[in-house]
């Protein structure tokens, strides 16, 4: 489906732009207004993205285009051998998992959360929400590819974890608590890519590595600015304001130090080009890889545990 069915409503004079240019694409005498359209198209795009604020930038996280997980997968790697089952209670569809190639040749194995697209393949995969078993399997896996010597490579994109009541009887929190102790000590690189949402112990539970990166308009935060704003205001119409104060984008966290790396996305945000996407994110990959590897292991955890007991640190205030 084409982004411009989705677009939100600061990208809707994109949308009729971009509809005209490929009316006139089938009009071969149009040729020259096809290209002042695209000019135009163009700078128009720079003028609104230039002024995007925390919650455009986190509307467009969320964005019905947006590329996800499995776009990535089918874009970047091949050869994907898909791996299933926490080996306890069942195979959680929100995680895609399994063994994959890089162009480069490198084998890594790789964790991916999935929202879904359509309504039903939203609902198999709980848009996004993992499970304990999905929080399991990637335990089991990372443990797997800590013993075959592969490096480590997760997908980011979910709300949060599933919150339900069942969810809670098979141990949410422990499930989640478990893989942050284990992927802290994984001796292989790993490299944590947040592609969409990256909301509270959800994203957390596969988000411990070496190298945490983000996409330009993804976010990250221990709460969405709409539950923010229902817990301080009792409403979700203030959540425009908690997206700012919450200072939760790529280019915010940056600042602070709690992410490594921005990745830059295509003009107008990665939907409006997958392929330019997916080519900068695993040109990203495999230059971060390239460099854990050249690290000692003992090295590597080292820097591992100092960047995470750095995270939320204060500077001290000069009287």
């Amino acid at each position: 489906m084409p982004w411009y069915d989705h677009a939100l409503a600061f990208e809707q004079p994109l949308a009729f732009l971009e509809q005209k240019i490929i009316e006139l694409a089938q009009q071969p005498q149009m040729a020259d207004e096809k290209a002042y359209l695209q000019e135009q198209l163009s700078h128009k795009t720079q003028e609104i993205f230039s002024q995007l604020g925390p919650w455009e930038k986190i509307q467009l996280a969320r964005h019905g285009a947006r590329p996800q997980s499995q776009d990535y997968l089918k874009a970047i790697f091949q050869n994907f051998d898909a791996l299933h089952g926490d080996r306890v209670f069942a195979d959680d569809k929100a995680l895609i998992a399994g063994l994959a190639e890089m162009p480069s040749g490198r084998t890594v194995l790789v964790l991916a959360q999935q929202k879904g697209r359509s309504l039903e393949e939203r609902l198999m995969r709980h848009f996004g929400m993992m499970h304990p078993e999905g929080y399991r399997k990637a335990g089991r896996l990372a443990q797997l590819a800590d013993k075959f010597g592969l490096p480590l490579v997760t997908l980011i994109d979910t709300p949060g974890a599933y919150a339900g009541i069942g969810a809670e009887e098979r141990g949410q929190s422990a499930a989640i608590a478990q893989n942050l102790q284990l992927f802290s000590q994984l001796k292989v690189p790993v490299v944590n890519v947040i592609i969409g949402e990256g909301c509270s112990g959800g994203a957390l539970g596969i988000g411990v590595g070496d190298r945490l990166l983000m996409l330009q308009y993804a976010y990250f935060s221990t709460i969405s600015p709409e539950g923010c704003a229902s817990i301080l205001f009792k409403s979700a119409e203030k959540a425009p304001q908690m997206a700012s104060m919450l200072k939760i984008t790529a280019e915010d966290l940056k600042q602070q130090g709690l992410i490594d790396r921005v990745i830059t996305e295509p003009e107008g945000g990665a939907h409006r080009n997958l392929s330019t996407m997916a080519a900068t994110l695993s040109d990203v990959l495999e230059e971060e890889l390239s460099a854990l590897e050249e690290i000692p292991v003992p090295q590597r955890r080292e820097n591992r545990y100092n960047k995470l007991m750095g995270l939320g640190t204060i500077a001290p205030v000069l009287a």
